[in-house]
């Protein structure tokens, strides 16, 4: 129960500091170490005959090397200190909502400044989006970065403490770097994406049900229950599906990647597709909420347990 206590003042933390730039403009953030790595790992491992097993001795030996850091930082006679500092470093609220937010702002001043904003927080294609894509992409990355972001770091921090959050925080960002389905990524990258698709199983479903319960929609869960499965992300389309009932929006359908336009449909098809920078705004507003829910429930857990 103590790891409840602790993610609770670290998710308050975050909500307050946020990720700093003066500190983070002198000292590497940890996740750029991870992503350093992985690169690395990347760039000497990549290749030849056994990339599948090359990826899978890459990735148990970060997962030993950072948890095993974790685990020792967890030790240190710090009274949960620098648990508490390592978790709201790696949950990621504040700066989520701030970079969604920024999508509208910059939407609101003029469709290629909406694109910019979108491109640092999506990996499609945006050159040809218009308002309404623009929109719905910065929506859908609120949505998924919700539970990758802020839910499946505190899950991992309850479950395993420091050691957790950190391997989930590995395995999730090798997943955005090398867990990509192309001829590059497939083998070398198969263990980090089936890794990440398992450690988000159970909080992605969590983050359906904090959106739905924190705005109070009934359709949010209807969609979920109709649309979350089709989504060609085993995770994903969960807290997307919840979101676009709790909104009343389509999400998701055909976007490009590296020039090739995908067939995924729509889900909550029947929703609004004409969005705009309102539509926007209303999304970071019921992250705020879901994300306000689930402090509460940690905190009454933790409460109810002392009592």
């Amino acid at each position: 129960m103590l790891n409840t206590v602790l993610i609770s003042v670290a998710l308050a933390l975050d909500s307050l500091m946020g990720e700093p730039r003066w500190l983070w403009s002198r000292i590497p953030h940890p996740v750029q170490i991870m992503g350093s790595l992985i690169a690395w790992l990347d760039g000497a491992l990549n290749a030849g005959h056994y990339k599948r097993t090359m990826g899978v001795l890459a990735m148990l030996g970060l997962l030993l090397a950072f948890t095993g850091l974790g685990w020792g930082v967890a030790q240190l006679p710090d009274f949960g200190v620098l648990e508490i500092l390592g978790a709201a470093i790696l949950v990621g609220h504040r700066s989520l909502v701030q970079h969604v937010s920024a999508v509208g702002v910059a939407l609101g001043q003029g469709l290629p400044e909406g694109r910019q904003a979108v491109s640092m927080i999506v990996g499609r294609d945006v050159a040809a989006l218009d308002e309404s894509a623009v929109s719905r992409a910065a929506i859908e990355s609120g949505a998924e970065n919700f539970s990758d972001g802020v839910v499946a770091p505190v899950f991992w921090f309850l479950v395993a403490g420091l050691p957790g959050i950190v391997a989930y925080k590995l395995v999730n960002t090798a997943d955005s770097m090398i867990g990509h389905r192309n001829e590059k990524y497939l083998e070398f990258g198969w263990a980090a994406a089936r890794l990440d698709d398992v450690m988000n199983y159970i909080p992605a479903r969590i983050s359906a049900g904090l959106i739905a319960i924190a705005t109070g929609s009934a359709e949010a869960i209807s969609v979920v229950r109709a649309d979350a499965g089709q989504h060609r992300s085993p995770n994903a389309g969960w807290p997307e599906a919840a979101m676009a009932g709790a909104l009343g929006v389509a999400l998701s359908g055909p976007r490009v990647y590296d020039g090739q336009l995908t067939d995924d449909s729509f889900v909550n098809a029947a929703g609004q597709k004409d969005l705009g920078p309102a539509d926007i705004e209303r999304a970071v507003k019921a992250l705020w909420r879901a994300w306000a829910l689930m402090l509460a429930g940690l905190i009454l857990a933790g409460v109810c347990y002392v009592w």
